[in-house]
C-alpha cells in the first residue's frame, strides 16, 4: 500500500514549488517569449526605432545561402561531435570498468576535462593544431600532411568537433561507467561460459542493457553540440574560415551582436529552439521504443 503525501498547508506546495518556476520564467519563459517579440522586428542601423514587419525575418533566412550553410554544418558538426564523443566514452568506460588496480585514479582523471570551460578546451586545442607552434600540427607535417584549420575549411572543422567531443567524454563517461557497474556480473558469467566471445558478450547483452544511457545521452549530446559549444567555437575559429565552423549558434552571435541585426538573429534562435524541440520529441517518440529498460 502506497503511503499518500498530505500537506497541512495549502500554501505549502506552492511555496516549494515556487522557486523552480520563477527559474523557468525568468530563464527560459521570458527570454523566450522576447527572443520571439523582437523577431517579429526590424530595428534601424541607429536602435533609435523598430518596425513590425511580421515574418518578414524568417522569410529572408529561408533564401540567406549563408544560413542554409550554417543549418549544414551544424548538422554535420552536431551527429560528428555526438558520434565521436559517446563512442570514445563508451570504450573508456569499459576499459575504467575492468581495472582493478588504481580504478579511482583512473576515473579521476578521465573525469577532469568536464571541469573546463568551453572556451579553454577551446584554446588547448587552438595552441595544439596552431599551424606555427602546435605540437599536433608539427606531428602531422612530420607525417606529410600540410594542416593549417586557419585557411582549410575540413581542417577547421576537425578541429572544433576534436575540442567540442573532448569537452564531453567526461560527462559520457560517468554516465556509461555507472551503467556498466549496474549490470549484473552473473549475466556476463553465464554468457562467457556457454562460450560467446567479449565481442559477442558486449553487443549482445552489455550494450541492450545500456540502451536507457545511450538514449538519455544521445538526447543530451545533441543538445549541447546545438548549444553548448559556441566557446569552443569562438575561441578556435571564430566560425572561418569562409564560414566553413559557422553554426546556427555561432550565426546567431554573430548577426545580432556583430552585425546588429537584431531581429534576423532573434529569428534564427527561434528556429534554433524549434529544431532541438523537434529533434528532442523525434528522439523520445521513436528512438526510444528500441530502449530496453
Amino acid at each position: 500500500m502506497k503511503k499518500r503525501i498530505v500537506f497541512n498547508h495549502r500554501v505549502l506546495p506552492y511555496a516549494l514549488l515556487a522557486p523552480q518556476i520563477l527559474i523557468t520564467i525568468v530563464f527560459f519563459i521570458w527570454p523566450a517569449s522576447q527572443a520571439l517579440y523582437q523577431a517579429l522586428l526590424i530595428q534601424d542601423a541607429f536602435g533609435l526605432s523598430t518596425q513590425f514587419v511580421w515574418f518578414e525575418n524568417f522569410s529572408e533566412l529561408i533564401d540567406d545561402e549563408f544560413y542554409l550553410n550554417s543549418f549544414q554544418v551544424t548538422v554535420v558538426f552536431s551527429a560528428a561531435t555526438a558520434f565521436l564523443a559517446m563512442s570514445a566514452a563508451l570504450l573508456l568506460a569499459v576499459m575504467a570498468d575492468r581495472i582493478i588496480k588504481g580504478a579511482t585514479g583512473y576515473k579521476t582523471l578521465l573525469i577532469w576535462p568536464y571541469a573546463v570551460a568551453p572556451a579553454v578546451a577551446g584554446v588547448l586545442w587552438w595552441f595544439l593544431f596552431n599551424p606555427s607552434i602546435g605540437v599536433a600540427a608539427y606531428i602531422l607535417r612530420v607525417f606529410g600532411y600540410d594542416w593549417n584549420h586557419t585557411l582549410d575549411g575540413g581542417d577547421a572543422m576537425i578541429l572544433i568537433i576534436v575540442a567540442a567531443a573532448w569537452k564531453q567524454i567526461s560527462y559520457n563517461f560517468l554516465f556509461f561507467l555507472a551503467g556498466l557497474q549496474a549490470i549484473p556480473k552473473s549475466l556476463i558469467e553465464a554468457a562467457a561460459i556457454d562460450g560467446a566471445s567479449p565481442r559477442k558478450r558486449f553487443w549482445t547483452i552489455v550494450f541492450p542493457l545500456l540502451s536507457p544511457t545511450t538514449f538519455f545521452l544521445l538526447v543530451v549530446n545533441v543538445v549541447y553540440a546545438f548549444f553548448d559549444t559556441f566557446g569552443i567555437v569562438h575561441a578556435t575559429t571564430s566560425g572561418g574560415p569562409a564560414k566553413a565552423t559557422e553554426i546556427m549558434v555561432y550565426k546567431v552571435f554573430n548577426d545580432g551582436f556583430v552585425a546588429l541585426d537584431l531581429g534576423g538573429s532573434a529569428a534564427q534562435s527561434v528556429i534554433l529552439m524549434l529544431i532541438v524541440i523537434t529533434l528532442t520529441v523525434v528522439q523520445f517518440r521513436y528512438i526510444e521504443r528500441r530502449v530496453e529498460y
